[in-house]
């Protein structure tokens, strides 16, 4: 009798763990899920996607006319509104520190609409601006904050690889649209595995 309650009991337990196991969400769904969610925006947004190749034969433009972003090789969204400062001297460098205004908003699956998570453009305390330095070496890049909102919401230095990538193409002044996948996000982005849309007003150099 005790050993067929102990396999009974043994079999419970069994079937507990399988349901938890069979409940549980891989890591492959959740980027399943998270490529649904920038095609569902792309598709609800009417975005017109070009190539890399595309976007150089136009000069490294996209036409906002017809709502053009174009697909970078990190799987980041760009479209550039405004390149900014006309100035080639004002092109953003190694260990300057660049200002940002922005709104970010998170992309869920299931949605048609993003959800709004937070925005510094309206507020007036200058501690709310987001403050950074970019770093380059080779062709590495990176960015750590020194303040801001974003910097005290997510308690990381680290700023989003994605917002990285429209310095190749734009100076002080300059305002961009950006779809970033979580491997190019905030850690918060990562660990959730979370797309995030970006709607940067502008990248302000600090010298």
């Amino acid at each position: 009798m005790k050993k067929l309650v102990i396999c009974f009991a043994g079999l419970i337990l069994a079937c507990i763990a399988f349901n938890a196991c069979s409940n549980s969400v891989t890591y492959a769904e959740l980027l399943d899920d998270e490529k649904k969610s920038i095609s569902n925006f792309i598709k609800d947004h009417d975005i017109k996607v070009i190539t890399q190749k595309e976007f150089q034969d136009a000069g490294c433009v996209t036409d906002v006319s017809k709502n053009e972003y174009v697909q970078t090789t990190s799987g980041v969204y760009m479209q550039i509104i405004d390149k900014g400062s006309e100035n080639m001297g004002d092109t953003i460098r190694n260990n300057d520190m660049v200002l940002v205004r922005y709104a970010e908003y998170r992309l869920e699956k299931d949605s048609t609409e993003e959800q709004f998570v937070m925005s510094n453009l309206n507020v007036a305390q200058i501690s709310l601006v987001d403050v950074f330095r970019y770093q380059k070496s080779g062709t590495s890049v990176s960015g750590l904050f020194s303040s801001g909102m974003m910097y005290q919401v997510y308690q990381s230095q680290t700023v989003p690889q994605g917002w990285l990538i429209p310095f190749n193409y734009v100076r002080d002044g300059a305002r961009v649209k950006l779809i970033v996948p979580s491997k190019m996000g905030h850690e918060t982005a990562m660990s959730n595995v979370k797309a995030y849309f970006y709607d940067i007003h502008k990248f302000q150099l600090y010298r």
